[in-house]
């Protein structure tokens, strides 16, 4: 389900890998079951493919992983959070295309430059 340059976020390395992230962080919060999610996986791996090296960009999964779903509030998915400097930046809940993602993730690169 996911491209090589997605990853792979848990409740265990949730810290580590995104709140103490160098770089913005987009965690899509999803589940197997959930079809919305299915659809936006290929916008997820288009723009972990194009974000590569410049931002994070990973999946959680919401069932397997609930303490950091529950931490952040998330109670409908997909839900996208945009991480920066250990803190939630951005939100979208529901299906957003592929342009209003790049917007968030760009507003926050340009930021850091």
């Amino acid at each position: 389900m996911a491209g090589e340059n997605i990853q792979t976020f848990t409740d265990s390395s949730f810290d580590t890998d995104v709140l103490k992230s160098e770089v913005p962080v987009l965690v899509d919060f999803w589940a197997e079951w959930c079809g919305p999610c299915r659809m936006m996986a290929p916008t997820i791996d288009a723009l972990a493919e194009e974000y590569a090296g410049k931002a994070k960009i990973g999946k959680l999964n919401v069932d397997e992983n609930p303490a950091t779903a529950f931490r952040f509030q998330v109670r409908g998915i997909p839900t996208l959070l945009l991480f920066k400097g250990g803190a939630v930046a951005e939100q979208i809940v529901g299906l957003a295309g592929k342009e209003k993602v790049q917007n968030i993730i760009d507003k926050h690169l340009t930021e850091q430059a």
